[in-house]
């Protein structure tokens, strides 16, 4: 948007020929991003879900309705999204601030990332309300879409209801607050102070990346509120009492897979720009959503394509380098590379040992706007177990090795790292069963080897309804699979999905006619009463478009714990709602750190 409102100024000859300001763009967007469900939108998109489920095994779809039929809250879920979940469910991001429409339904999208670091969907909803009932109505749906499994971490915005049903719904999921959402804000609430770009803003920012345990953090997030007389600062005081939930230092031991960067925000944009628009009807909406996951399957595919006949050229003789090369996907070990590079800036030197248990110091020189500096980390080796360990913890974060591992590999002479840091979710050499599954967006029908995954399964699922009650016959047919799985080891397919439990079909008031919802009152003032920007006036209207523990704890090397522990107690009463449930039955079960 800067650079777009920049050309602007360059057309009218400078600023002060504008009679708008940057922000008033910034109004008029994202006023146009809201779709327009129409006339009948209710009806429509149960009939698309209806179609759906006709066309695509597996489909889910929810549609909550008030006491006068009326659409108040949607979910739906395509057999090929909850297939990927399978793999890629670990880590997912719930952001409701992309797209709203005509009637204050916000598009609500869980997604993941794949093993080529691409978003990916594992479902949606549309909401009538952003209240803590709602959002435990929506991810109750969501769970038990993915038959129970809950992400081990969930990345969100800084939302109060949010965070209260997270709790209740996911209460041994790890909450993350989205850090891009939270230092987007900076200028906002602290640009008025006097010193914000005279150095407030740059030792925050160290303090925020620089700290490697969350004393660190304390300490000099202390120093920088003292500096500056930012006492009283409510905003400031608020993002304090909840660092576990953003800050890196407290949150070193949950893996991230890079998704609370800016990257993941401007994939999800990206992901239905150019589908939806301010003239979108709910009826077209449900095409062009189809349209949107479409493509992001042949970006997939094409990425897969590239990972399996295009091969990148190591940049050293590293034999390490030599074995993510043949396992992960180009994307992956790109990502690799980076780090590899990094190892000509990086010095290491043994400081202690314990046993098989070596300690050494990196020292990393790291480039930022203006200088070089130079930050310590510690590395601790296991010889016996070949383990390695570096309180920059982008392993753990990230799942790819940081350089400073690295480089005491390579001091080592480690030839070839053990299998828990090659991880399954960045190989390119496993097939996975959700590339197999039909879907409403991908056929499939033109591939042999979908063809055949269907026709195996479609015979299974007749042999075990007709063995079903039998269980002499169960254990014998299980002994034979066993047997045949033991002759197709070697084989490179992944067989980690698991069946889905058949639901019967449940349809309340099935021959009842679905309105469209309601306006809903949304925040701030009402649109009618607004002053219109002129930069909307002057806008032309859009035509319609045709693994194992390693090493010890950091407490017992007298580092201080990376995270904190909180319990949860919200007395939220969630009531009793109308819901059309329909399923239909299965067929198959940085700033400173560039490592931030």
């Amino acid at each position: 948007m800067n650079k777009n409102f920049y050309s602007l100024v360059v057309d009218a000859g400078g600023f002060e020929n504008l009679q708008f300001q940057e922000k008033d763009c910034r109004n008029f967007i994202d006023k146009a991003r809201h779709l327009r469900l129409g006339k009948g939108g209710g009806e429509a998109l149960n009939q698309y879900f209806q179609r759906m489920r006709d066309r695509n095994d597996g489909f889910v779809s929810n549609m909550d309705l008030d006491d006068e039929g009326r659409l108040r809250n949607v979910f739906w879920a395509d057999a090929r999204s909850r297939a990927a979940y399978e793999y890629f469910g670990d880590v997912v991001t719930f952001d409701t601030t992309y797209l709203t429409n005509r009637y204050g339904m916000p598009f609500a999208p869980f997604v993941g990332v794949n093993h080529h670091g691409q978003s990916i969907l594992f479902g949606a909803g549309l909401l009538s309300n952003e209240d803590t009932e709602t959002f435990v109505w929506l991810f109750r749906m969501w769970l038990d879409c993915m038959n129970g499994r809950a992400p081990k971490a969930m990345i969100t915005d800084q939302d109060r209801a949010m965070k209260s049903a997270i709790a209740i719904v996911f209460p041994e999921t790890h909450h993350i607050y989205c850090l891009w959402h939270i230092m987007r804000k900076l200028p906002e609430k602290l640009g008025s102070h006097a010193q914000f770009n005279a150095g407030l803003k740059t030792d925050l920012q160290t303090a925020l990346y620089d700290s490697h345990t969350s004393g660190e953090f304390d300490e000099s997030w202390g120093q920088v509120i003292a500096k500056y007389d930012l006492h009283g600062n409510k905003w400031l005081q608020s993002l304090y009492e909840e660092r576990s939930f953003w800050v890196p230092a407290y949150l070193k031991s949950v893996f991230w897979a890079g998704m609370s960067t800016t990257q993941r925000s401007e994939s999800m944009n990206a992901f239905f720009d150019g589908y939806v628009h301010s003239s979108t009807t709910l009826k077209e909406f449900v095409d062009q959503f189809d349209n949107a996951l479409r493509k992001k399957v042949e970006l997939e595919t094409m990425a897969d394509f590239n990972s399996n006949n295009q091969t990148i050229p190591c940049l050293s003789h590293f034999n390490i380098e030599k074995q993510f090369q043949r396992l992960y996907t180009n994307a992956k070990f790109k990502e690799v590379q980076r780090e590899l590079l990094g190892l000509m800036c990086c010095n290491c030197s043994l400081v202690s040992t314990e046993g098989c248990i070596l300690k050494y110091q990196v020292s990393d020189e790291i480039s930022t706007d203006d200088h070089i500096k130079t930050l310590h980390f510690f590395v601790y080796f296991n010889e016996e177990e070949v383990e390695v360990k570096c309180t920059c913890a982008l392993f753990q974060m990230r799942g790819i090795l940081c350089r400073h591992a690295l480089r005491v590999c390579q001091f080592k002479k480690i030839n070839v790292l053990p299998d828990v840091y090659v991880l399954d979710r960045w190989r390119k050499d496993l097939k996975r069963t959700y590339t197999l599954v039909r879907s409403s967006y991908d056929d499939q029908r033109d591939r042999a080897d979908a063809r055949n995954y269907e026709r195996v399964l479609k015979r299974c699922s007749k042999l075990a309804t007709k063995i079903s009650s039998d269980n002499e016959k169960i254990s014998a047919f299980l002994r034979v699979v066993d047997e045949f799985e033991t002759k197709c080891e070697g084989s490179t397919l992944e067989s980690a999905y698991e069946q889905t439990k058949a639901k019967a079909n449940v349809v309340l008031d099935k021959g009842k006619k679905i309105l469209s919802p309601n306006v809903t009152r949304g925040k701030g003032r009402p649109p009618s009463k607004r002053k219109v920007p002129p930069v909307e006036k002057l806008a032309p209207k859009r035509k319609k478009p045709t693994s194992r523990k390693i090493l010890v704890d950091e407490t017992q090397w007298g580092e201080t714990p990376g995270s904190e522990q909180h319990q949860f107690d919200y007395g939220v009463d969630v009531g009793t709602q109308n819901s059309i449930l329909t399923q239909s039955t299965p067929e198959m079960c940085h700033h400173l750190d560039p490592h931030l």
